[in-house]
């Protein structure tokens, strides 16, 4: 009777702590119309995949050069998914049409209908959007949102040496969405640059990946062109894995300080950039910043902070592969 109390007890806590999250991304790793490209999505997508005890993956959607990533996706999957089935849905392609549906809205309103899910938004929100405009009453399905974008107010985006400011791109890409998810009330979680910024990933710390396993070292070749930009633009030779922060809200929030349900703003202030989205620069921009002093009928949860041990874990996970 013991025995079977223990097993019992093992396997509640097991479901309690396993979660049930949909993964959408901008996954554009490897791209080759602009070489190199943003690695940090397909690093939190390995991470993922290593954590079956807290992350099980309802599903993949892609947004932006949405063929490549749901290719890009299936390669992943491939390589490291330790033989798990997890299907794969080709989303908004240019991030610019908010209520237009495609396989990947579709999929997922079909998987809300049938059990409440997190959802990990890595990239511009306008599949998440698309299916809360198209179906509000899904909206009390969703969990909460985790997203990687937002500031406190006056925080600037300064990589590396912080020679340089750059901008929100998930947010700035594609505003009206996050309108959307707000104005629907779903919980969202916001874990940007400011949170993702105490984490830095030099060569050092995967060279490990340069192996003769195949996906780990197409991975290694995109992460060395990506952190030799790094060099030069911000004058470290390496790179933030931002989206690895939203992840970890989810597997290992014990690593986070949080602002709790602060209240969150749309502000169109001076551009503080020193670009923008498709390389064009206005004066003013939007920014999406959380505030005590706000008066906001928004409000989110807001990572401000990774603590010291998040990034020896992110390392690895990226080691603990599946046997080559």
């Amino acid at each position: 009777m013991r025995k079977l109390t223990f097993l019992f007890c093992f396997v509640s806590a097991f479901t309690f702590a396993q979660k049930r999250v949909w993964f959408d991304t901008d996954l554009m790793i490897g791209l080759p119309e602009r070489a190199p490209r943003e690695v940090d999505d397909g690093i939190t997508l390995m991470m993922a995949l290593q954590h079956p005890d807290k992350i099980d993956l309802a599903g993949i959607s892609t947004v932006t050069y949405a063929e490549y990533g749901f290719e890009t996706a299936q390669k992943f999957l491939k390589w490291y998914s330790r033989g798990k089935t997890i299907p794969v849905y080709r989303g908004s392609d240019k991030a610019n049409d908010l209520g237009a549906e495609n396989d990947a809205t579709r999929a997922l309103a079909e998987a809300l209908k049938k059990e409440k899910l997190t959802i990990l938004a890595i990239g511009p929100l306008t599949n998440i959007g698309t299916v809360v405009k198209n179906h509000p009453e899904l909206a009390s399905q969703i969990v909460e949102v985790v997203v990687c974008a937002g500031r406190t107010p006056g925080y600037s985006f300064k990589p590396g040496l912080e020679k340089v400011i750059v901008f929100d791109y998930n947010f700035e890409k594609d505003v009206d969405s996050f309108k959307t998810v707000l104005d629907a009330g779903v919980k969202m979680v916001l874990s940007g640059f400011e949170c993702s910024v105490y984490l830095f990933l030099g060569k050092t710390d995967y060279e490990f990946l340069n192996n003769g396993f195949e996906g780990d070292k197409w991975v290694y070749e995109q992460l060395r062109p990506w952190s030799q930009r790094g060099q030069k633009l911000f004058g470290n030779d390496g790179f933030i894995p931002y989206d690895a922060t939203p992840l970890g809200h989810i597997t290992h929030p014990q690593y986070f300080k949080y602002y709790k349900d602060i209240p969150v703003q749309i502000n169109v202030k001076k551009n503080d950039a020193a670009s923008g989205i498709g390389g064009v620069r206005p004066d003013e921009k939007p920014f999406l910043e959380v505030s005590y002093d706000f008066q906001s009928k928004w409000k989110v949860d807001y990572a401000y902070k990774t603590l010291p041990g998040f990034e020896e874990i992110l390392i690895e996970s990226l080691k603990r592969q599946f046997v080559k």
